[in-house]
């Protein structure tokens, strides 16, 4: 395993959060293969049917600050932390209240914020760890009726750039790794904010449609699995890595266009009939 951290019979403590399901399942599955000791968090673990042999888990609510401390605590010396649990919501700014788009931030900023403050003392101590954020092109990609988790995917990203090189001298890598469209039925969980006689009803039920048909034939979540573990692995990995949705060319058009022009482009690939 050239290119990776440590020996090839160096095992390491991993924390992965969201790991009932979806990418995190996908990650702590792989870890575990590759003989790492691996906690994976779960609101409510005593409900996870398939459970992954290798795997220990703990519950972990990401709003509630002593669920933080317990689930760290159970964890012990944790070497590798993947923020990946959250939540997705889609809806116009207009309709969407406060106490949701605080409860965003709770669970897809403050909550890993949170998570990643409490294990950097540990690994700063031991002079070595990884922490990588399960992102989203979302939180580059800025779609219609996505303000609020376009906006906090944007903000984890942010975090672990501006802490890359804080925790760097002390033997840390902090990477983003933003999925595309992806096929982990989260279209069926998300939580869709449309109140009844909404003047965006219609508009909002275009890109909701949109992103449905599109997530269908999204990446596999095994694929973005070990991407996720390869790069935390990785002893110099890069800031970011975004996989799906044709993300080259998507990030490249982005460079490319004029601003007005590519939130256009955006905008009609999710129907929306834009001037």
């Amino acid at each position: 395993m050239v290119g990776y951290r440590g020996a090839m019979s160096e095992h390491w403590t991993v924390l992965v959060t969201g790991a009932s399901s979806g990418i995190g399942a996908s990650a702590a599955r792989i870890f575990a293969e590759r003989g790492h000791r691996v906690f994976g968090t779960s609101r409510n673990p005593d409900t996870i049917t398939d459970r992954i042999p290798g795997v220990q888990y703990l519950r972990l609510d990401q709003t509630d600050k002593a669920s933080i401390a317990e689930c760290v605590a159970q964890a012990g010396e944790v070497d590798i932390l993947v923020n990946n649990a959250g939540e997705s919501q889609i809806g116009a700014l207009e309709d969407v209240s406060m106490d949701d788009f605080e409860k965003l931030y709770m669970t897809n900023v403050f909550g890993p914020v949170a998570l990643t403050k409490a294990v950097l003392p540990g690994m700063r101590e031991r002079r070595r760890g990884a922490v990588v954020m399960v992102g989203s092109m979302a939180g580059t990609l800025h779609v219609p009726f996505r303000s609020t988790y376009s906006s906090a995917k944007s903000a984890l990203h942010t975090v672990a750039d501006c802490l890359r090189y804080e925790v760097a001298p002390f033997g840390i890598t902090v990477s983003t790794v933003e999925p595309g469209v992806i096929a982990t039925g989260i279209e069926t969980r998300r939580n869709r904010i449309v109140p009844d006689g909404s003047p965006y009803r219609d508009a909002f039920r275009t890109v909701d449609a949109a992103m449905a048909a599109r997530e269908e034939h999204g990446t596999a979540t095994d694929e973005l699995g070990r991407l996720v573990v390869d790069v935390a692995l990785n002893p110099s990995p890069k800031p970011l890595y975004a996989k799906g949705s044709n993300a080259p060319i998507i990030m490249t058009a982005q460079r490319l266009l004029p601003a007005r022009l590519f939130l256009k482009f955006l905008a009609r690939m999710h129907g929306l009939k834009v001037r």
